[in-house]
């Protein structure tokens, strides 16, 4: 199978760089999939899952909070708020935002809305992506 170049990138370090045989996330319009000599596109990306078969043939799981990808001259690059490998997520901290976030939301009290149920959507991912739920 041809083979890609994958760059994971958050604000504090690079997460991933390696060379993969396919790559699919969570797109703002959907979740997408990319093969090699993929046509170039440039989308957002939501919280979710990003799922790649490394070069090796290995499945490997990621969750993410959103940002960007860019896709072109048989590369990926996504440039996103965080994103973990799902062996490294801490399921029991996933757990505590979690019930934090659903705390905060059935208050309605001083709360951001918005954030707080972003809070929840990112727990969520994080305890599916980390084989909690």
């Amino acid at each position: 199978m041809a083979e890609f170049q994958l760059e994971i990138v958050t604000p504090e370090k690079r997460v991933f760089s390696g060379v993969v045989q396919r790559f699919q996330g969570p797109g703002s319009e959907g979740s997408f999939g990319v093969l090699a000599h993929h046509a170039p596109m440039l989308t957002s990306l939501q919280i979710g899952k990003i799922t790649f078969l490394d070069a090796a043939g290995k499945e490997r799981r990621m969750a993410t909070s959103g940002g960007f990808a860019e896709v072109g001259r048989n590369q990926v690059t996504l440039l996103v708020e965080t994103a973990e490998f799902a062996e490294e997520i801490d399921t029991a901290r996933a757990k505590a935002a979690h019930d934090r976030a659903r705390e905060l939301l059935a208050t309605k009290q001083d709360v951001d809305l918005g954030l707080a149920q972003r809070a929840l959507l990112r727990a969520l991912n994080r305890l599916r992506v980390g084989g909690a739920l």
